[in-house]
């Protein structure tokens, strides 16, 4: 075992604050890892604060680690000391079930989350990346490229995966048109991903100060929601929508504005459930479904596309010191787009 420091909240209404603790030594299929980055995701918060009822403290936060290899296991092939990797929402599963042989780690129900599961190595609690340094089975360590600032790369590991794999999911492309609901940490991503494979898009927000981003991002076109005619405009019009947003909004809005056979798919987690009509999906057989991440080669898949295409996040870094006042700021939507920790400083 060997020291790390980190921060942690040790309840609902704490602040974060530093916190030493333990993490394991490598064992033979284990990558050591000394964080440099971490982004900070809007379910961080929500899990701090214990807003979904199961949070186990204390609590280190982070899924959206990059780092470099400081020391790995005897029987560790796949990475070598010094090089530059990442971890993101999960560190394990059980590699048995339908699921984890199809590639769909993120569904397994034995999955291991990177902060607040079951951790069968020491019977606590997973700690995250709000900290100097991680250890983790070699097979759920990710290859950041050269290629990628390794700051504004750290977000792609939840903000990034949870776009992409829906939209490879339902074959979003040249020819489609798609729709993205919201312009954050999320919506941002959505809209970039969706232009690099090709497809019309089309950003739908409550904030006209936006459409100067989106447009910069690779939307096509931006609607306001809250204008009727606007929308009305867009009726029967999308093969695919992404709604990355997680406050209260009307969801059979955007179910109307799908042709038939169209998906609309959720990735934001509201606070209350949403009422949803039957017959907009009804009588043009549209989909209205949801997206969890994605498995561990398709993660791999999306940084190298990201890579390929310099794709990245847009980001604002931020010293561990602040992490109370960006939380504070998360819930005012003050960020472009996301906040990631320099982690190297905290050492």
């Amino acid at each position: 075992m060997f020291s790390t420091k980190g921060y942690a909240t040790h309840a609902a209404h704490e602040p974060l604050k530093p916190f030493s603790f333990e993490r394991r030594d490598p064992m033979p299929g284990d990558v050591q890892i000394e964080i440099l980055f971490c982004g900070v995701c809007h379910s961080d918060l929500h899990i701090a604060r214990n807003e979904w009822g199961s949070t186990t403290y204390p609590c280190v936060p982070g899924h959206e680690i990059v780092g470099r290899v400081v020391k790995t296991g005897r029987e560790v092939k796949k990475f070598k000391e010094g090089d530059l990797v990442a971890v993101g929402c999960m560190v394990d599963s059980c590699r048995t079930c339908p699921d984890c042989e199809e590639g769909l780690e993120q569904f397994c129900d034995g999955m291991v989350l990177t902060y607040g599961s079951k951790d069968k190595h020491t019977s606590g609690v997973t700690y995250g990346g709000y900290s100097t340094s991680i250890v983790v089975d070699q097979d759920f360590v990710l290859r950041i490229s050269d290629k990628l600032d390794p700051a504004a790369a750290a977000p792609l590991l939840c903000a990034g995966i949870t776009t992409y794999s829906p939209m490879r999911h339902w074959k979003v492309g040249k020819g489609k048109k798609v729709g993205v609901v919201g312009l954050g940490g999320l919506g941002h991503m959505a809209v970039k991903f969706a232009n690099a494979f090709g497809a019309e898009v089309v950003l739908f927000t409550t904030s006209p100060g936006k459409a100067g981003d989106a447009k910069r991002f690779g939307a096509h076109e931006v609607v306001l929601s809250r204008d009727e005619e606007a929308m009305k405009r867009q009726l029967n019009s999308f093969d695919f929508i992404l709604d990355t947003a997680s406050g209260k909004h009307d969801l059979n809005a955007y179910l109307k504005l799908l042709k038939r056979d169209g998906a609309l798919t959720l990735v934001g987690i509201p606070a209350e459930p949403e009422a949803i009509s039957v017959m907009p999906l009804v009588r043009r057989r549209r989909s209205l479904v949801g997206s969890l991440i994605g498995g561990i080669a398709e993660t791999q898949e999306m940084l190298d596309f990201c890579a390929d295409r310099g794709i990245t996040c847009e980001i604002e870094v931020i010293p561990m010191e602040q992490i109370n006042e960006a939380y504070e700021r998360m819930l005012k939507s003050d960020v472009k787009y996301r906040f990631v920790i320099d982690v190297a400083r905290l050492r």
